[in-house]
């Protein structure tokens, strides 16, 4: 431990907390903290362990500092983000690289190590002076499994210190308790919400900045306070364990992990899923009458053999638009509840109600919102109308609330074994609603790395346009594309058996532009993939995999949903369209070009052989093949 750091730190901490950080014996997080507390010039920091006096203390000093808000249930809060920051911020979101990784990561919005460091730590010099720091430690997955990656996190917003409190496992303990050889390989994260306004809002957010070294698996987020830039543990730890994951060869993933449910039988069988935004990840994790381990992130690893997965938080941290008490009638009958969570950026009415847009009940005309005071009506300095509440309104909670949490799985130190792979995109006239991929390869090259979401009437921009989003996972994957998609490919190899794996696609729209089934229709896709994966459903050939006989669908329709399902609408949703497919193969080819000058030929070289095996079966059945007219 850094001697000159000794003085330092005992003068900025009481006793306990001085010895709860000696008592780590660790001299990397020691020298952590002290060097921090030099560079940012804290007035004080604490040190917390996992203790529920230390829980309640973070909750409480949130509220004494004005960082949150108490509504009118106990435990229920608000938190209001600067207005202009609203939103994860992708421009200033960056990787740090050695030079000689440059060209390698030219792609990923990168800068030069030397340059990145030194303005990151430009802008981080004194931007805490004054203020009350927390240093909190938690884990990534369960503590003490072979999936755990512990972290440390140095932050001057109380808010961020809740909200990952209510975010993830807590791991003080599993700090004290690491062996020697384990105790250099952790993530850091430091974070200031910098100067504040009297409402507590970052005032300087023209030097926000996010930046990342995933060769020392450390991270900078200055200047911010809306969690998706402020919270280390999301989405930037994601960041850091996908470029450890390829180093090491495990996978993390944008995916959640649920356990289909089979009503007769009540056997579990685990699935994980990767959907782009607004693609149907939340609802389909959450479909009534099935469980749910995870709703967001999830590590695999090969465990004995096996393909085996575990949620890396412990809550939610979900956008709130369009949660009402018909489409998501379990999250929004927890928020009505008086139990601990947090909203951000909607409406605190004069009742001390939060409201939110979509939510499906009156709102009120006037309150205070992220805006500040509001009124109906009331218009922004550009001029533009402020509602009620920011469309990226989020609420964090635990997922233990929710009565169809899967605690056996979520807290399996092994993980679970996942059976099936789903991969979900949105498009209006290709993709059919469900199908298996003959293989775990195809699957990976067909089915997620062709993901796109298309746009729609309620997008900024055209309508219509396809985004490609491979695995649903750009947004978060911090090493070259080819090598990323590899190491998906490279990742069964010596299992005993790898998933099947499904595309689904819930936005296929009649000639007239409607969609065709209801909203929980995607049960009755997911039970017969379940079924699929124990041999109980006959299927039909396409050129990509294998779609159901309509009499298993129609009798799961009637069994799950007591619906009517016609024989005209499964011909038309599972109607295969060649020049479509074609069409998406080569947008995903020339994606992955722009992407990465180095993807490995044999990817492409499935792709051309995908494609030209539609090519021949349009020759032979034409442009649009009926389900049962393929024969292979």
């Amino acid at each position: 431990m850094n001697p000159n750091y000794e003085a330092l730190l005992k003068g900025k901490m009481s006793n306990q907390s001085y010895n709860r950080l000696t008592a780590l014996k660790n001299k990397k997080v020691f020298d952590f903290v002290g060097e921090f507390a030099e560079h940012c010039n804290p007035e004080s920091i604490y040190v917390a362990d996992d203790s529920a006096a230390d829980e309640q203390y973070v909750r409480d000093q949130a509220l004494a500092k004005g960082e949150e808000h108490k509504l009118n249930l106990d435990g229920r809060t608000i938190h209001w983000d600067s207005y202009g920051d609203q939103a994860r911020d992708k421009v200033n979101t960056r990787y740090i690289v050695a030079p000689e990784n440059m060209e390698r990561m030219k792609s990923l919005n990168a800068v030069a190590y030397d340059e990145g460091y030194k303005e990151i730590m430009n802008i981080a010099k004194g931007n805490m002076k004054g203020k009350d720091v927390i240093v909190k430690f938690f884990a990534e997955g369960p503590t003490d499994s072979p999936f755990t990656i512990p972290c440390v996190q140095f932050t001057d917003s109380w808010y961020v210190a809740h909200s990952e409190a209510i975010l993830y496992r807590p791991a003080y303990s599993h700090f004290l308790n690491m062996k020697d050889e384990e105790k250099d390989d952790f993530f850091r994260f430091i974070h200031s919400a910098g100067e504040l306004d009297n409402r507590g809002c970052t005032v300087n957010l023209d030097k926000r900045r996010i930046y990342m070294d995933t060769q020392n698996n450390i991270v900078y987020s200055m200047n911010d306070q809306y969690a998706g830039n402020s919270i280390g543990l999301k989405k930037h730890s994601m960041r850091l364990a996908i470029n450890k994951a390829g180093k090491e060869g495990w996978l993390c993933e944008h995916m959640f992990v649920m356990a289909v449910v089979n009503p007769d039988s009540k056997r579990k069988t685990y699935f994980a899923g990767a959907y782009p935004s607004a693609c149907g990840k939340t609802s389909t994790a959450m479909v009534p009458g099935e469980q749910v381990v995870g709703d967001d992130i999830a590590y695999f690893r090969n465990i004995n053999g096996e393909f085996r997965a575990v949620n890396v938080e412990q809550g939610i941290f979900g956008i709130i638009k369009d949660v009402n008490a018909d489409d998501d009638p379990v999250i929004f009958e927890n928020l009505k509840k008086p139990q601990e969570l947090i909203f951000s950026n909607v409406l605190e009415g004069p009742d001390k109600n939060p409201y939110w847009l979509g939510m499906g009940e009156e709102t009120p005309d006037s309150g205070r919102n992220h805006h500040a005071d509001w009124k109906k009506g009331d218009k922004d300095a550009s001029g533009k109308e402020v509602g009620i509440a920011h469309p990226n309104s989020r609420y964090t909670m635990r997922l233990d609330y929710l009565s169809n949490f899967d605690k056996e799985g979520f807290d399996a130190k092994e993980g679970v074994k996942v059976e099936g792979l789903l991969y979900g995109g949105r498009d209006s006239d290709t993709t059919v609603p469900v199908e298996e991929s003959p293989s775990y390869a195809s699957g990976i090259l067909l089915k997620a790395a062709t993901l796109e979401s298309e746009t729609t009437a309620a997008t900024l921009g055209a309508e219509g346009v396809r985004n490609a989003s491979p695995m649903a996972n750009m947004d978060f994957v911090s090493y070259p594309l080819g090598e990323y998609t590899e190491n998906n490919l490279n990742f069964v190899n010596g299992m005993k058996k790898a998933p099947k794996v499904f595309s689904t696609n819930y936005f296929m729209l009649s000639p007239k532009g409607k969609f065709m089934t209801s909203k929980l229709a995607k049960k009755v896709w997911l039970h017969w993939a379940e079924g699929r994966v124990y041999g109980e459903y006959e299927g039909l050939a396409t050129p990509t995999g294998t779609i159901p006989l309509y009499p298993d669908l129609k009798k799961l329709f009637k069994k799950l949903l007591n619906e009517d399902f016609s024989e005209a609408d499964y011909e038309y949703l599972f109607t295969f369209r060649c020049t479509k497919w074609v069409e998406k193969l080569e947008r995903t080819k020339a994606f992955f070009a722009k992407m990465d000058t180095n993807i490995p030929q044999h990817i492409y070289d499935a792709w051309d052989k995908a494609a030209a095996g539609i090519k021949a079966a349009k020759e032979k059945y034409g442009d649009e093949i009926k389900p049962g007219a393929f024969k292979g």
